[in-house]
């Protein structure tokens, strides 16, 4: 927590627990899926590092979610092209995308069916072994359909360090400058964890990218990504069907009305299809194997679909 910051209040234990009414009685907001631009993998939830307060709690132990594998990632491209979904991308989470030994190769199946790629990574050491194989995609196929977008948690590194662990900003940097030196297309995710402005934040990652060298707008929200903190225990309103109007919130502007994510769970024969990125061990919002079952609207029954979506405004993809 930033200094000076008040400690939250804790979540209300009655709320988030029924997906048609709230708490207080009142019909709870839905969101029904308008097209599915963005399909996610989430590519496992191993991790080179421990990030604090990490919403998916990635860990260089964690394997509650497995390698997501080539095999599985063709059964969904091939069901896209074979149900004409019209997607246009594909992004990959996790965890550390690049510690998935198939990421590479699913990289390139990816980019051979026609779809855009966005990779989130640390753009650390797993990142850093792969680069040969990554020149080797860049040769084959449009640099310009592979979008990575590299973790930077705050402008500073005493800040990112806070968050990613001490010496976490170093390899980050050179991984970074090597992408950008092979001409690799480079995005940036921070977060509005430090009590400053998103002015004041976007100016100083400009300042930041300017140091670096990078052709960078941060004033442009999709090529500097600032989320909001996520923390389920703590206290946030529930999303109600009159919040949208009171909120001057349109629900085709939220993540899941666009977005699917994948997962595959230890133990599992099969992945999972959930509503977006935010709740991959949830099984409330499990919505089938396949893509043509999780067509249904999803009921806004966790804290992260008020906090980051809603009220955050924020959303994975571009």
């Amino acid at each position: 927590m930033p200094e000076g910051a008040h400690a939250p209040s804790p979540l209300d234990p009655a709320k988030f627990r029924d997906p048609h009414t709230t708490a207080k009685g009142e019909i709870r907001a839905t969101v029904a899926l308008s097209a599915l631009k963005t399909l996610w993998f989430n590519t496992g939830s191993l991790c080179n590092i421990t990030c604090d307060n990490c919403y998916m709690h990635s860990s260089p132990t964690n394997d509650d979610l497995v390698y997501f594998s080539r095999e599985h990632a063709h059964r969904y491209l091939d069901e896209i092209k074979r149900e004409d979904m019209g997607v246009k991308e594909i992004g990959f989470t996790g965890g550390e995308p690049f510690m998935n030994p198939d990421l590479v190769d699913i990289l390139d199946d990816v980019l051979s069916h026609g779809f855009q790629a966005l990779v989130l990574t640390n753009a650390m050491k797993p990142l850093w072994q792969k680069r040969a194989e990554l020149l080797t995609l860049k040769a084959k196929h449009d640099v310009k359909q592979l979008k990575l977008r590299i973790s930077i948690d705050h402008h500073t590194p005493l800040g990112h360090e806070k968050v990613r662990g001490q010496g976490s900003w170093a390899p980050m940097e050179t991984g970074l400058k090597w992408l950008l030196e092979h001409g690799f297309h480079i995005d940036i995710a921070g977060r509005t964890i430090w009590g400053e402005s998103e002015e004041v934040e976007r100016n100083a990652y400009q300042a930041l990218f300017a140091y670096w060298g990078l052709d960078l707008d941060a004033q442009n929200p999709s090529r500097l990504v600032l989320f909001p903190e996520m923390d389920e225990t703590t206290d946030v309103p529930e999303i109600t069907t009159q919040c949208w109007g009171l909120l001057d919130v349109r629900p085709d502007a939220m993540m899941c009305a666009s977005s699917r994510m994948v997962v595959h769970r230890n133990g599992e024969n099969l992945p999972t299809v959930m509503p977006c990125t935010l709740l991959p061990y949830d099984a409330r919002f499990d919505m089938g194997t396949r893509l043509s079952d999780a067509q249904g609207p999803v009921a806004l029954n966790h804290p992260h679909c008020a906090k980051f979506c809603v009220l955050g405004g924020a959303s994975c993809s571009a």
